[in-house]
C-alpha cells in the first residue's frame, strides 16, 4: 500500500524519542472516520516507526512540522510541553489584502474560539461561550500587487482552526481556504497557504534545546 512506502515520509529529525517530519499538504494527521479517510502522516509514520505516537496535529489542508513521540512517557512529557505553552510553533500564511504592519513588530488577535454547532465542523469567534485563543502575527512582505500579504503566525494557544479563524475575523482570510474563504479567496491558491515553518523545543530526554525549520512552498 502506498501508505506503508518509507520514501513518502520526510525526515526532519529522529532520535530514540522524537521524530520531526515534514507533513505535506492534502495529506490527514491521524485517521478520519469512513474507510477513505485512513491515508494519514501517522500510519505512514508508524509503517517505518510502529512505536511513533501522535503529540499534536495539522489540519489537513496544512503542511509542515509534525512531532511524534516514540515511548508513552515522552508523549505525555510532550503532550504536558504543548499544554504549559513550553513548545514554540510558527507558520507562514498568505492572506487575503494589504495588511498593514503594526505599530509594535507583532500584532496580536486575542478572540475566543468556539464550535459552530450550525455548521459543523467549523469554529467561529464566540465571546459567550468560547475559549480563549490568542495568535501573535507580524507582516514578512506584502504582495507584489497589493491583494496579498505574507505573514508569520505564532499561536498562543492551540484551538482548533485557530489561525484560520483569527485571520478570517481580522479581516484577512487565508488564501485558498476551502472552509473559511469566500469563492474569490478560494480561487487565488489552489491549496491552503498555511504552513508549520517553525518548531522549538526542549528534548524531554537530552534536555537539549532543539529547533527546527522548513520552508514553505509558496
Amino acid at each position: 500500500m502506498a501508505m506503508a512506502q518509507a520514501p513518502e515520509l520526510v525526515v526532519i529529525h529522529k532520535d530514540d524519542a522524537v521524530l520531526v517530519l515534514d507533513k505535506p499538504t492534502g495529506l490527514l494527521s491521524v485517521p478520519g472516520r469512513g474507510l477513505d479517510k485512513q491515508d494519514c502522516l501517522s500510519l505512514r509514520v508508524q509503517a517505518s516507526y510502529p512505536d511513533a505516537l501522535v503529540v499534536h496535529r495539522l489540519d489537513m489542508a496544512t503542511s509542515g512540522l509534525m512531532l511524534f513521540a516514540r515511548s508513552p512517557v515522552v508523549q505525555r512529557a510532550l503532550s504536558l510541553a504543548f499544554a504549559e505553552r513550553r513548545i514554540s510553533k510558527r507558520y507562514v500564511a498568505m492572506v487575503a489584502g494589504h495588511l498593514v504592519r503594526p505599530a509594535q513588530e507583532w500584532g496580536v488577535i486575542d478572540l475566543p474560539i468556539g464550535a459552530d454547532w450550525h455548521q459543523r465542523p467549523l469554529r467561529k469567534i464566540d465571546h459567550a461561550l468560547g475559549k480563549a485563543s490568542v495568535t501573535r502575527w507580524r507582516v514578512l512582505a506584502a504582495g507584489p500587487d497589493q491583494r496579498a500579504t505574507r505573514l508569520e503566525l505564532a499561536p498562543e494557544t492551540g484551538r482548533s482552526h485557530q489561525l484560520r479563524v483569527h485571520l478570517l475575523a481580522l479581516g484577512h482570510p487565508i488564501l485558498g481556504d476551502a472552509l473559511y474563504g469566500s469563492p474569490e479567496v478560494q480561487g487565488m491558491a489552489t491549496r491552503l497557504l498555511l504552513h508549520a515553518s517553525s518548531l522549538a523545543f526542549t528534548h524531554p530526554v537530552s534536555m537539549q534545546s532543539l529547533q527546527f525549520a522548513s520552508a514553505a512552498d509558496f
